[in-house]
């Protein structure tokens, strides 16, 4: 029986060699995890890293992180776990016709954005304002999969995480599916979102993005999947061609100007830095005094460990325990932050 069953990620393995493009990463292939553990009978590699990441906390919390909008009560609103989803799915579409991995792509979208803080990029703003070496959520995410979670994933899947960024290029082809699906997922989303919002309307969208790419956001997101498909079959480079990706970068600098920085979308930003940067000091405090004998950048470390995993209810919840007044505050225990300062080694 046991013979039998494992087979069946053999027989997985066998079918990525015989079916896939002789560029994709191939789950016999991989480099490899850190610390080396026993193949599983029934699923690759990159399955497995798949699966851990789904049954990870940090991927459970995406569900109340904020994508554009802080805290929206509309539940038709994207959240950081939606945009990941979207993103596995464009994903998913673009390495199956090219004949990549997709479990591997997979494992890379539902991971990227693990590292990202409560409020979304304003929380990151204010983090990397804070730290003395900076805050950039892809590197957080990689901290959270491999230190704060221990998920001991292959190299493969951490370095399409850490380089799922602008300015970043992943190694494998499917990483480099996930960095352009990535922003492919939000543009196109956050349009929808803006448009919900009444921030914008069909009609604001400028003329030459329309007659390019419509504005509906399927034909839209058809199109572009479609040109990187054409663009990338049995290139060493996933990417769209020049005329596509020259309307996509107008189309995004437009979102920049009149969505991202500079719209209602961004009127609590500074009320929700305040609120991370003055939690950020609080815990710095606290911790100094429980553990007056670790350096500063330890203290430090454990904080924005600690305030980064947090959603956007449970920043507001910490703060409002710790800042306004009440007769009576049922405290939250902080017992997690606890568990990180002795894994970041504070005494």
């Amino acid at each position: 029986m046991n013979s039998i069953i494992r087979t069946v990620r053999e027989k997985i393995e066998t079918r990525e060699y015989k079916y896939l493009s002789s560029m994709a990463s191939k789950s016999a292939d991989s480099k490899g995890r850190k610390r080396k553990e026993k193949p599983c009978s029934l699923r690759t590699e990159y399955q497995r890293d798949r699966d851990r990441i789904l049954h990870s906390k940090a991927f459970r919390r995406l569900k109340h992180k904020t994508q554009v909008f802080f805290s929206p009560y509309d539940d038709h609103f994207r959240t950081r776990m939606t945009h990941t989803l979207e993103v596995s799915q464009i994903a998913r579409t673009i390495s199956r016709a090219l004949d990549l991995n997709e479990d591997l792509t997979e494992a890379i979208a539902l991971g990227h954005d693990l590292g990202h803080t409560p409020f979304g990029h304003s929380g990151e703003r204010v983090l990397n304002e804070l730290m003395p070496n900076g805050y950039r959520h892809n590197e957080q995410s990689v901290r959270v999969v491999e230190f704060i979670e221990d998920l001991n994933l292959t190299h493969e899947t951490l370095d399409g995480i850490l380089n799922h960024s602008y300015e970043c290029m992943p190694s494998t082809l499917e990483g480099q599916v996930v960095r352009l699906s990535d922003k492919i997922a939000y543009i196109n989303h956050d349009i929808q979102d803006a448009i919900r919002a009444r921030i914008i309307s069909n009609e604001d969208i400028p003329k030459e993005s329309v007659e390019y790419f419509s504005t509906t956001n399927r034909i839209r997101l058809t199109k572009i999947v479609a040109d990187i498909v054409e663009n990338s079959l049995e290139k060493d480079k996933i990417y769209m061609s020049d005329e596509c990706f020259n309307q996509f970068i107008k189309l995004r600098s437009w979102m920049f100007d009149h969505v991202y920085n500079n719209s209602p979308a961004k009127e609590a930003e500074d009320k929700a830095q305040n609120v991370i940067k003055r939690l950020f000091e609080y815990y710095c405090e606290e911790l100094s005094k429980i553990y007056p004998n670790s350096l500063n950048s330890e203290i430090m470390l454990t904080a924005c460990d600690y305030v980064s995993g947090m959603t956007d209810r449970y920043v507001l919840i910490k703060y409002e325990e710790n800042f306004l007044p009440s007769p009576f505050v049922q405290k939250n225990n902080d017992e997690f932050l606890f568990k990180l300062a002795q894994m970041n080694g504070l005494k």
